[in-house]
């Protein structure tokens, strides 16, 4: 089945024709990027990983962009599930053609092993662009997070299995083409320390390097690093997860 599987997703993403890098600042009323990368491995150990990554910017009109960035991670050992994550981030950006502009986002999320059952967020920011593949952009937004047990590493939490907050971002995103653009190097990272809570914190860090095999499709690498202070009693901190696969873009 898991074979399948594989070669569904292989002919789904080879369909598309590869361009350039998601960005709202781009004229192009379409943008869209699949990348994907899985493992599946048999025998002294039995293992199965599913990373896919969808990206979608929509330009109407020069002064209004929406973008949408979705992910979902599976992950099992011995045919027992350990990780499912699922989330989506939204954007409606105005005048991104601007060294700065505003914006609107809405994030959606949930966890299986840091057992968040739903994470909502919602706010709004503005974006900095210092040079043309670099931005950096800040933001405020409100914070829900719906949790399937209430006991959490600061006993300050415990016996709820919900905690909101207000949560500033701080997020930085830059790209840098090598080999006349036939690698790629990226790198993403955002900090959201809450405005009310000062042990609660989170951050995140992900590196990629897209090799282009042709004009259609590139090998990608990534590894992300993820840190959250605030935590079920029985979850780690900090997690990191290494992945290889293919991406492919579509613009038009």
């Amino acid at each position: 089945m898991k074979k399948v599987i594989l070669i569904f997703l292989w002919a789904s993403f080879c369909s598309f024709s590869l361009r350039a890098q998601i960005s709202e600042s781009d004229t192009t009323k379409w943008q869209s990027k699949t990348s994907i990368s899985a493992n599946w491995q048999t025998g002294n150990v039995e293992y199965w990983a599913l990373r896919a990554k969808w990206e979608m910017c929509y330009r109407p009109t020069p002064a209004w962009a929406f973008k949408t960035q979705n992910a979902y991670l599976y992950q099992e050992f011995f045919k027992i599930k350990a990780d499912e994550d699922l989330s989506t981030r939204n954007f409606v950006y105005w005048k991104p053609d601007a060294r700065v502009y505003p914006f609107l986002m809405f994030f959606a999320s949930s966890n299986y092993r840091r057992e968040i059952n739903q994470r909502f967020l919602a706010g709004a920011g503005a974006t900095y662009r210092f040079f043309r593949h670099g931005k950096v952009a800040l933001s405020l937004a409100y914070e829900e997070t719906i949790f399937s047990q209430n006991t959490y590493n600061e006993p300050q939490y415990n016996n709820s299995f919900q905690i909101n907050t207000w949560r500033a971002t701080l997020w930085l995103y830059a790209k840098h083409a090598l080999k006349g653009g036939k690698i790629v190097l990226h790198y993403e990272a955002f900090a959201q320390p809450s405005v009310e809570q000062t042990n609660n914190f989170r951050a995140q860090a992900e590196a990629g390097i897209d090799f282009f095999l042709s004009k259609q499709l590139s090998f990608i690498t990534n590894f992300i690093y993820t840190y959250e202070s605030i935590v079920t009693e029985r979850d780690k901190t900090q997690d990191t997860i290494l992945t290889v696969g293919f991406s492919h873009h579509f613009k038009k």
